[in-house]
């Protein structure tokens, strides 16, 4: 199958003066027509509050909140509707998971030393209450093996890196902690924008990502999480929404995914989720991978030609759509801010909310490109035109 993205960047408003070239993906995607109508609609035509309203405003965005909930569960081909709960980011789920999992003093959670660190401070915020967090190198899952003592309660690993787009072997992670009766939470953030994700063929017990990630609302995320992992979870962030009755003694909290939904929700973003997984349901998995492939492929050819730099991560029919690179003596923030002041191209420089690998390995920081559906073969060649006259300036 050939994919054409010049077919669907007019759905992107941001793209159709043709003057950005946006390669800053892998924090937040573009959003198409159809999401932000869908965002639209809810504030014009039911702006109403759900799950507590009878009147038919009320009931349409429970209805629509409903429709959200499936569509995310035929995403991930999770069991249920109720093993999806709406959160605000993948952040915000993996703190859920945090702070509502059942557990105790000495217990050890295991990460990679490669996290985002929306899935490192969670965990070292935990050591007040005696669990420890301990690590292991990035995609070693025998060294995870060996680390797989009695007290580690909990895996929880990123699957698709941001720093440099490497991803780990997720089945044999999950098998591996399966086989010692410990859970794993896979922050998937960077994973489930670019390639189909089955949770009940992986396994998984929970699973983390956003939404704004993969042409969705911001404030938008997904928390998949098993019955049986979810039931027992204690819910810590409540309030309105979250409970079948209450007294002054106490209170009889839901059994659904509501039960950690405290408060009005972000109802628009939710809708507009709906119509993000559907557009990227149209497109089809398999052309947007050969897709970013080819992309990633004719960016790293153009990169290798300067003497003075360093490509991070796996070859480029590995990387996630995300390339990382940095030259020897030229300041990453400096090409970065020249690109964006000289042609209009939007990249990231910096440590990209992976610290504590930046340090580990002595790098200040790194150029990131990260490629999506509507990036084109002409842009990558633009790209590598303006960095060439960026290299020239700065070296």
């Amino acid at each position: 199958m050939t994919f054409d993205p010049r077919r669907i960047r007019g759905d992107f408003p941001p793209l159709r003066s043709g003057n950005l070239i946006y390669f800053d993906n892998a924090c937040t995607t573009l959003r198409p027509e159809p999401v932000i109508d869908a965002v639209t609609r809810y504030y014009s035509e039911f702006p109403a509050c759900g799950e507590r309203s009878l009147h038919q405003l009320g009931r349409r965005v429970s209805e629509e909140v409903a429709l959200a909930r499936d569509a995310a569960r035929h995403f991930l081909n999770a069991r249920r509707s109720e093993e999806i709960v709406f959160t605000q980011n993948t952040t915000h789920a993996i703190n859920l998971v945090a702070q509502s999992f059942p557990f105790a003093a000495g217990d050890i959670v295991m990460t990679s030393d490669q996290e985002h660190n929306s899935n490192l401070l969670p965990w070292q915020q935990l050591a007040r209450r005696g669990v420890r967090h301990r690590a292991v190198p990035f995609g070693d899952i025998e060294a995870l093996a060996r680390a797989l003592a009695p007290e580690v309660k909990l895996v929880s690993m990123v699957m698709t890196s941001n720093l440099d787009g490497a991803s780990i072997d997720a089945e044999r992670l999950i098998e591996v902690a399966h086989a010692r009766a410990v859970p794993v939470l896979l922050d998937a953030a960077q994973a489930v924008p670019h390639q189909p994700i089955d949770v009940r063929a992986l396994g998984v017990d929970f699973l983390a990502c956003s939404g704004h990630k993969m042409l969705g609302p911001s404030a938008t995320g997904i928390l998949y999480g098993t019955d049986d992992w979810l039931r027992r979870l204690q819910p810590t962030l409540v309030g309105g929404g979250t409970v079948e009755d209450s007294t002054l003694e106490g209170a009889t909290y839901r059994e659904g995914p509501e039960r950690f939904e405290a408060g009005l929700q972000n109802y628009a973003g939710i809708v507009g989720l709906r119509h993000a997984i559907e557009y990227l349901e149209r497109i089809g998995w398999r052309a947007l991978g050969e897709h970013e492939r080819a992309l990633t492929r004719q960016l790293d050819e153009g990169l290798r030609r300067y003497d003075d730099i360093t490509i991070y991560g796996p070859p480029p029919d590995h990387r996630g759509g995300i390339t990382s690179f940095a030259f020897r003596t030229i300041d990453v923030h400096d090409v970065c801010l020249l690109l964006d002041q000289s042609a209009n191209i939007a990249v990231r420089s910096g440590r990209h909310c992976v610290h504590s690998w930046f340090n580990a390995h002595g790098v200040d920081g790194t150029v990131r490109v990260s490629l999506y559906l509507y990036n084109t073969a002409d842009e990558v060649h633009v790209f590598l035109d303006a960095l060439a006259n960026v290299h020239r300036v700065l070296a």
